[in-house]
């Protein structure tokens, strides 16, 4: 029996893979601030990633019922868009403990039971390795440190006989896009310097969020990624052509087509 350890198991994307493990000889762990009754093959496991002393706790439950875990599955995190000039300092360091320091200290405190042969897997975004827009900028650096982590993770990791993928995912349609409207349209009510960007920017990030895929093709992904004998790097699924193509130009013309789209229009001027 092999034992699986996912946290964010009751969002979108932990859910539906944590019903694809659970249903296909996994037993799985689901670990979540909220959790739901156990169901076949599926142990909820309450913490909070972002509370060291709640990610002992759940260690400590884990260790009680399996000595071994074949795998870590990361899908805890948070989304967050705002102004990086605007937004509280609390915000800002909350993001970066829930999606970077969480996966640190959920790792770190389950290595023990990770085994040659084991496997970590950790969701970033397709945002990750590219240039952020504005706005999404906190969300972004926090999903490429968590990026880097991963990578710096892997190769660490290999020399014990463990194995390291990243997921980048696209969008997914999970709770996540409706956290994403309600963000957007917070950050459209409440700025002070980007009222007329944040309109227009709005109807782009509607526009991308729109090309989106099922979390089940996560799930998909992800099985593929353990089961895989000698698992990639990164997986990436569901791409935004329009994101990749904006990347392939030099950052000055990035933000010369950004500027472009976005920046108001000066008023005409009147004669007489």
């Amino acid at each position: 029996m092999k034992y699986v350890l996912i946290t964010g198991a009751y969002g979108g994307m932990g859910y539906a893979t944590a019903k694809a493990l659970s249903g296909s000889g996994y037993t799985v762990f689901a670990l979540d601030k909220k959790v739901r009754p156990a169901e076949p093959n599926m142990i909820p496991v309450e913490a909070d990633v972002s509370d060291p002393e709640s990610v002992a706790r759940a260690f400590a439950s884990v260790q009680a019922q399996t000595g071994e875990l074949y795998a870590i599955v990361h899908f805890a995190g948070v989304y967050r868009l705002d102004s990086l000039v605007e937004m509280s300092e609390e915000r800002f360091t909350e993001i970066f403990e829930i999606n970077l320091f969480g996966v640190y200290r959920i790792n770190k405190a389950f290595l023990p039971l990770l085994k040659e042969g084991s496997r970590i897997v950790v969701t970033t975004s397709e945002l990750a390795p590219l240039a952020p827009l504005p706005f999404t900028g906190i969300y972004a650096v926090t999903k490429a440190a968590l990026d880097k982590y991963a990578f710096s993770l892997g190769m660490e990791l290999q020399l014990l006989g463990i194995r390291v993928s990243v997921v980048r995912p696209g969008a997914v349609k999970t709770g996540l896009l409706s956290v994403s409207t309600r963000e957007l349209d917070a950050f459209c009510a409440n700025t002070r310097l980007y009222t007329y960007n944040a309109g227009k920017f709005k109807k782009i990030v509607n526009d991308v969020e729109a090309r989106n895929v099922p979390p089940q093709a996560i799930a998909k992904t992800t099985a593929r990624a353990l089961a895989a004998r000698r698992p990639k790097a990164v997986y990436s699924v569901n791409r935004n052509p329009l994101l990749l193509l904006l990347n392939v130009l030099p950052a000055r013309w990035q933000r010369a087509v950004i500027r472009r789209i976005l920046k108001e229009k000066p008023a005409a001027r009147r004669d007489g």
